[in-house]
């Protein structure tokens, strides 16, 4: 495996982390960061690049960080899933883009 993914797969799960203490110190709330990682991809997948250079799996490719981190904020601070789990969470709730349909 490319040690590139296994330092992003480290980096994931530290921002969701991260953003379980947000959450817990009151500094912000589930729904506040759901809407910060939702902008995320909305700009991700936007983005002119994306559209016309990007292939659909590219796409996923550049959002699955940020579907990852959704997954995870919204499983609750009860259940730090895997990243093996929430990586299978992506693929089993991935959404076709619209030049899909």
């Amino acid at each position: 495996m490319n040690t590139a993914n296994l330092q992003l797969e480290g980096l994931c799960l530290a921002i969701a982390a991260i953003n379980r203490s947000l959450v817990a110190k009151g500094l912000l709330t589930d729904a506040e960061i759901d809407t910060a990682l939702r902008k995320a991809e909305a700009v991700a997948v936007g983005d002119e690049r994306a559209v016309e250079q990007l292939s659909p799996a590219n796409r996923d490719a550049v959002c699955f960080p940020i579907r990852l981190l959704q997954l995870a904020n919204s499983s609750g601070a009860d259940t730090p899933w895997s990243f093996s789990h929430l990586a299978k969470m992506v693929g089993e709730t991935k959404r076709p883009y619209n030049d899909q349909l």
